[in-house]
């Protein structure tokens, strides 16, 4: 298989099942206007993530990482009436496109972005009481990885659904370089493999965005 037939597929798919709407289509042009990297998940991937979290039965969602808001947008369209979804997102003017798609895609009120690196935001969000969440989504740099899900953990509650994008890398997870995102993806995947409260799984994906995968853990305990 080749990127190109990996990409047909998906555009195949995405046409097919998963019918991103205009709002997520505003989102992806928005943030190609603005420069911002192409980096946010992919159609049938935010598809995903909001299956997992209805299948979760989420009213509480804790993403790291908002970008434009793209996968922000189809884990808020999960939530039931009186739902609430809290972004963290370190880089302000990443912040103001994502705040601009939210509030077209009328997801305004309940979804919070807050600015800021997010081992500053998670703590006070502990502090404040705010949690547990049903569904943490983790998808910022790769370094930061390990200390995500810790923190992700202590806000989750049993039965909520933790899960971290882009931990294949391309094959490179397999290799013990000196790059420091494949360190922190190593170092998260091990930390989430030797922790008893959770079980996890990993599902490597082919497709537009090239050959990378999401570890999906369900917290048994706290």
């Amino acid at each position: 298989m080749t990127q190109e037939q990996w990409t047909a597929v998906d555009d195949y798919l995405t046409e097919l099942v998963v019918r991103p709407g205009p709002e997520l289509s505003a989102v992806e042009e928005s943030a190609a206007a603005a420069g911002l990297p192409a980096i946010a998940v992919a159609p049938n991937e935010g598809k995903l993530l909001r299956l997992l979290a209805k299948l979760a039965g989420a009213r509480s969602i804790l993403e790291i990482g908002t970008l434009a808001g793209y996968s922000t947008i189809w884990l808020a369209g999960a939530l039931p009436e009186g739902g609430s979804l809290v972004t963290l997102e370190i880089d302000p003017r990443h912040a103001e496109v994502a705040r601009a798609n939210i509030e077209r895609a009328g997801l305004a009120d309940r979804v919070e972005v807050r600015v800021g690196a997010a081992l500053d935001s998670l703590p006070a969000l502990a502090t404040e009481g705010r949690g547990p969440f049903d569904m943490v989504f983790i998808d910022a740099d790769k370094e930061g990885n390990p200390d995500y899900f810790r923190w992700a953990l202590q806000l989750s509650r049993p039965g909520a659904l933790i899960v971290v994008d882009n931990v294949v890398r391309e094959g490179a997870v397999v290799e013990d370089t000196g790059r420091s995102d494949i360190q922190g993806t190593r170092r998260v995947l091990e930390l989430m493999a030797a922790e008893p409260r959770v079980s996890v799984t990993v599902i490597q994906t082919v497709g537009r965005k090239g050959h990378d995968g999401m570890a999906i853990a369900l917290v048994l305990s706290t």
